[in-house]
This record gives C-alpha cells, structure tokens and sequence, in this order.
C-alpha cells in the first residue's frame, strides 16, 4: 500500500484527472469480466428475464455499478435492482406515536418506503432511468415483515459463523432477503413506468452484484475522516490499511456465505485483484478528497466547479466517476450502513449495541 504522505497541499482532483479517468476504466474492466457471457438462466425469456442482479440500495457504489453494467451489456437485457427493506417494530412504534401527535390530511407513508434505502433505491432508480435510455431496470422492492425476520433469525444467525454479533445480524439479515430476490416490482424503460406490475416477482439473476470493498478502499466511512481530523494523512492512512486488511476476516465469509444460501453467486468488482493492487498503489488523495484544496483553481471551468458543489470527501474519485457518467444525485449521497438503511438495526427497545455477542 502507498503510504506517502504529501509534503505540500496536494493538487485537485476533477472529472478531468488522470487518476479519475483511469479509475473508471479500470472499474469497468473488472466489471466486464464478471457479468459478460453469464450463462442463461433455466426458463430463460428474451427481454424480459434478467442474468444480472445489484444488490441495490441506491448508493454511490451499487449505483455506479448498475450504471457501467449498462455501457456493458447488450441494451435488450433487463438488469434486475434489488432494494431491501425491514418492518423495524421501534421505529414504526416511534412514527406512530408521533402520528398520533399531529393532524394530516395525508394517508400515512407504507414503513417499508419509509426506509431510507427504499428512498435512495427509488430516487437513484429515477436517475438510471433518466441517464440509461432503452435500457429495461426492474426495481424489486423486497419487503421483509417483523414475524419474517424473527422466523429466518436462526438461519441466518448459522450462515454467518463465526461471526456472532448484534452488529453481524443486522448486516447479514439485509443480505440474506436481498439475496432471496423476492419482492414486488415495476418495471421501467426508457425512463418510462410501464404497466408491468407483479406483487410476486422473484428475480431470475443467478448472478448478484455487491458494491463491497468501495468504503473500504477509497476511504468512505465515518471513521475516515475522524482519522483525518485527528492525525492527519498519518492516521487517514493507517485507517485505510486496517480495513483493507480486515475485509476478508471481518465481511466477506460472511456476506458470502448468507448470499449464496439462495443459490446465486455474488460477485464483487472493487475487489478485482488488479483493481485493488492499482487502487493500492495510489496516492491517498487520489482517492478521497480530504485535504485537497477548495474551492476549485481559476482553471477549472465554472460549471464544473458548480457540479462538484456538495461532494464530501469520502470516495471522491467514486464520486467524480460517478459525475462523468451523469449521476448527480447519486453522486452526492452521503454513506449510510446497510443496517441503519434497511432498518435492521436495534429492532427491538433497550440499550443493545452492535458488538454485543447473539444469546
């Protein structure tokens, strides 16, 4: 890993930037070899069923993904999103009680579309639609009830051994209904809703796509920028090189194993070998854009100063990826935890944390 730490102000990163440029064509690349020539899948329908799935959850990374997949593949194969959301009993208890409170006209929001990732999902859909022309999304919102949750609570609590923890749950129940494909869906071409509707609709992809190893690589959690606030390069670098290598022992056992209990395969493109040894081997504000200079040089043209109005640091070269590509809003979203954006957290009242061992 590259640890060099800049001895005077590091220059700008924009859309521009030779590492920006080449950090999209080496995503592509990695993302090329895991969804070109995916097998059919048996009952396969022309056009309507889809080989390729996002675990999608309407974020930077997963949208991205969805994104490229589209300069990819061929434009008639539908590309399925799947969007996943809890009934978290503490939660829809507190939006009831603060119902009771007040006094609207408006039909209470459903809980599930309530879920901030069913906000984001929905709202990044829009956004492929509108940058993806011809090109068939189907957006599978997977609802996943409280009683359901507790019934598959064992299963997926042995999937995920050894890992053990309330934190460890949260994650692993998101990806266990997201990876079942379950869910009811309207699909959209063109940018156009189209009359196709199913209540029952579970995905035909037996190849699944996961944004996993982005936050880790180019510096996309909170933590991140705590490090850099309190060390400065030094602690944003040591920070980096902790995650990158804890991803095998802390997520990725994990996550696969409760991901392939319903029979597809996750594949995971920020870590491609080559993607990650050349991500590796940059230099940290090439990366994310902590410590970089803002505003913008004289140089830089006014109105991509005014696009890059409202980028956080975290993942900034994701981000002006994500910007080339014209994904404004997506590109402009803030990190959120599966756990906290599917409502698969603390579903229960009390004081449990996340590093609390399962009973």
């Amino acid at each position: 890993m590259n640890m060099s730490i800049p001895a005077k102000e590091p220059p700008p990163m924009t859309m521009g930037s030779t590492c920006i440029t080449e950090l999209e064509t080496r995503l592509r690349q990695s993302l090329a070899m895991r969804i070109q020539n995916v097998p059919e899948p048996p009952g396969h329908a022309q056009g309507h069923s889809a080989k390729i799935a996002v675990l999608f959850s309407g974020g930077l990374d997963c949208t991205l993904l969805a994104r490229l997949s589209h300069d990819i593949l061929p434009v008639d194969e539908p590309i399925d999103l799947l969007n996943i959301a809890f009934e978290n009993p503490r939660v829809a208890a507190t939006a009831q009680s603060n119902r009771s409170k007040t006094i609207s006209p408006l039909p209470p929001v459903s809980i599930y579309e309530n879920c901030p990732d069913r906000i984001t999902g929905r709202s990044a859909h829009t956004e492929l639609q509108r940058t993806c022309p011809g090109r068939t999304w189907r957006f599978i919102a997977i609802d996943v009830p409280y009683a359901e949750t507790l019934a598959h609570r064992d299963t997926v609590k042995r999937l995920m051994r050894p890992h053990n923890t309330e934190m460890d749950m949260s994650i692993a129940c998101a990806l266990y209904f997201a990876s079942r494909g379950q869910g009811s869906t309207l699909t959209s071409s063109s940018g156009i809703d189209t009359h196709e509707q199913s209540d029952n609709y579970t995905t035909s992809a037996r190849v699944l796509l996961s944004g996993l190893g982005a936050d880790e690589l180019f510096a996309g959690y909170g933590r991140h920028g705590v490090a850099f606030t309190r060390s400065g390069f030094q602690g944003l670098l040591s920070e980096i090189h902790l995650d990158v290598s804890r991803l095998g022992q802390r997520n990725l056992g994990r996550d696969d194993r409760v991901l392939s209990h319903w029979g597809r395969e996750t594949r995971f493109p920020y870590l491609d070998e080559d993607f990650v040894a050349w991500v590796l081997q940059a230099s940290v504000w090439e990366k994310c854009g902590f410590g970089l200079p803002d505003p913008l040089p004289l140089d830089v043209s006014a109105d991509e100063s005014h696009q890059r109005s409202g980028i956080n640091p975290e993942k900034m070269a994701l981000r002006l990826v994500a910007l080339r590509l014209s994904l404004d809003h997506v590109a402009r979203e803030k990190k959120r935890a599966i756990q906290f954006g599917a409502r698969t957290a603390k579903m229960e009242t009390g004081k449990s944390k996340g590093t609390d061992i399962l009973t």
